[in-house]
């Protein structure tokens, strides 16, 4: 606990921005939620824009705003 999903349009990480996005990410959830290190797990998806609308805004932003700490502006 905890774990974070992120979605994102396709892009290439390479292995070093993948860890740092990690490790930052890591670095706020133990700050904010006084987890330890081995107990965050993320989960990155690339979700092609054609299928944004359908499999990540409307079931994940759309139908769940009641859980959302930050909302896009679209």
């Amino acid at each position: 606990m905890p774990h974070v999903s992120i979605k994102h349009f396709p892009v290439d990480l390479d292995a070093d921005q993948k860890q740092r996005l990690a490790d930052g990410i890591t670095a706020t959830i133990m700050a904010v939620f006084g987890s330890r290190e081995g107990a965050v797990s993320i989960g990155v998806e690339a979700v092609e824009k054609d299928r944004w609308t359908s499999e990540v805004y409307e079931p994940e932003i759309a139908a769940r705003p009641q859980h959302l700490i930050k909302a896009p502006d679209y």
